[in-house]
């Protein structure tokens, strides 16, 4: 994708539509070119070419669109991280990636002459706010450069992106992700919405920059010329006064979010009329939820999809108006995907199998690591982790992640389908299951449940419940009852946790 071509266009064919709408203010296409073209100048004179390692570390802002997409315009490499990382973590990913510039803000936690002591590399810092010690000031670099498109002869495997797919102190994992890769989102995205999509459209996004989900609103909005509604965080009433005041066309959630706007007693109130398709990634354990929430809002398709920051999601998407909603459907047709067993064989329908994908739109590997990379890609196949299996049609159904399989004495429980089980219960909002050891058993499963508010569950009537719906080897043998599950950074369940809680 040429970031510049694609800016340009927008700005030419949309030049005065809010391409983002921020805490109720607007920025026009026109203004976002300009703002980043402005700071593309201004990174290039400090002495960012093509290939530098420009990160970010920023809240949801609109100052981390322009960042990504003023980087992109000089032909370097954004290094996105989550704004809820350490400064151990920070230097981490920062070191490894052989960062040059950091564009952040003030954090009480975070010392910037720590980092530049810490990362002989890093040669200057940047800050949104108010001029700080040992930074530059990103209004102020937008003011001196000119909002001409800088000179840079980008090929498409440059890279791009390092993505970190988590935040650690240990051995970094940084995804490649190629200029060419950039604009594989849209391109599945118009794809599995039957080109349901355009200038017409507004969008929320609630999903942070750092993860592929947020990144896909900023690709979509230049690209189609949507406009996007930014909230800074997920707040389940905000998200749904979002929807009913800007009329949103459209959103992608993680399956938390969903239960969490379900919860609130004010969720049938509102009206979401306006929506025209609704989707959640990752492998939905309550299909329940997804049609309840769709009850409200009839009109709109609801679609389950399925992919990895490694294949550029949207890989596997359900297709419009399909009722297969515990599938995440079929692949694009530039996408090849498989189910393979563990002695590399091509598994055929029905058969669970790790899931590899095969296509353009897959990472070349991991940034600093070919011994990860050998072992992830085999045969130009990319082995996802995940298990899966396909029905007669053609449509996939993910089981679970590899680590997310419990052995009960010779018997295989998948942990999302007893996630699944419970959640058809109607007191509760919310429930994990992991893996935890057993004498006799090797392991056995055990639940962590959210009850609906003001709701009390005796575990013997769970007991009786999920008799009815699973094999007895997969009930549960132990139940823990709290007040709230933990999540990462995007609202997905921190099963690690969880088991080392276990």
């Amino acid at each position: 994708m040429n970031i510049v071509e694609v800016l340009e266009k927008a700005a030419e064919s949309y030049a005065h539509k809010p391409a983002v709408v921020f805490r109720q203010e607007e920025i026009s296409f026109s203004r976002l070119k300009d703002k980043v073209f402005s700071l593309a100048q201004s990174l290039v004179k400090l002495g960012v070419k093509g290939g530098d390692k420009v990160a970010i570390y920023l809240p949801s802002w609109p100052e981390y669109i322009i960042s990504y997409l003023a980087v992109w315009s000089a032909g370097a490499c954004a290094v996105p991280l989550d704004f809820m990382l350490t400064q151990d973590e920070i230097v981490s990913c920062l070191a490894h990636s052989e960062a040059k510039v950091l564009i952040t803000k003030h954090k009480a936690t975070v010392s910037f002459p720590a980092l530049k002591d810490e990362l002989p590399l890093l040669e200057n810092i940047i800050s949104c706010q108010d001029p700080e010690e040992g930074a530059l000031n990103f209004e102020e670099l937008i003011a001196a450069g000119s909002p001409l498109p800088p000179v840079s002869n980008i090929k498409d495997d440059d890279l791009a992106i390092i993505f970190y797919t988590s935040g650690t102190t240990g051995k970094p994992k940084g995804v490649r992700i190629s200029y060419l890769q950039l604009g594989a989102p849209p391109k599945s995205m118009s794809f599995f919405v039957k080109g349901d999509l355009g200038p017409k459209d507004t969008a929320l996004c609630a999903l942070p920059f750092s993860h592929l989900g947020g990144l896909i609103y900023i690709q979509n909005t230049i690209t189609f010329g949507l406009t996007m509604v930014l909230m800074e965080r997920f707040m389940p009433l905000e998200f749904l006064r979002n929807i009913q005041k800007y009329k949103v066309n459209f959103f992608w959630i993680v399956p938390s979010m969903y239960y969490a706007l379900l919860q609130l007693k004010e969720f049938e109130t509102f009206d979401l009329s306006s929506l025209r398709w609704i989707v959640t990634f990752g492998a939905s354990n309550s299909p329940e939820a997804l049609r309840r929430f769709q009850q409200f809002c009839p009109h709109a398709f609801l679609l389950n999809g399925w992919g990895l920051t490694e294949t550029n999601a949207p890989t596997v998407v359900l297709p419009m108006g399909s009722k297969k909603i515990e599938s995440v459907g079929c692949p694009a047709p530039w996408i090849q995907v498989k189910v393979f067993s563990g002695q590399g064989a091509e598994l055929s329908c029905g058969q669970v199998g790790e899931v590899a994908v095969k296509s353009w739109v897959v990472t070349s590997g991991y940034f600093k690591d070919e011994v990860l990379t050998e072992e992830t890609i085999r045969n130009g196949w990319f082995y996802t982790g995940d298990l899966g299996r396909f029905d007669e049609e053609g449509f996939l159904y993910i089981v679970g992640r590899k680590k997310e399989m419990i052995k009960v004495g010779g018997e295989i429980v998948f942990e999302p389908e007893v996630e699944a089980s419970l959640q058809k219960h109607p007191d509760i909002a919310e429930a994990a299951v992991v893996g935890v050891a057993d004498k006799l058993r090797g392991e056995v499963p055990k639940a962590y449940v959210v009850a609906r508010e003001g709701k009390e569950i005796p575990v013997e009537d769970l007991r009786y419940f999920l008799r009815q719906h699973l094999a007895h080897f997969k009930i549960p043998h132990y139940f823990e009852f709290c007040s709230s599950l933990p999540k990462n950074r995007v609202g997905k369940i921190d099963k690690e946790k969880l088991r080392d809680k276990a």
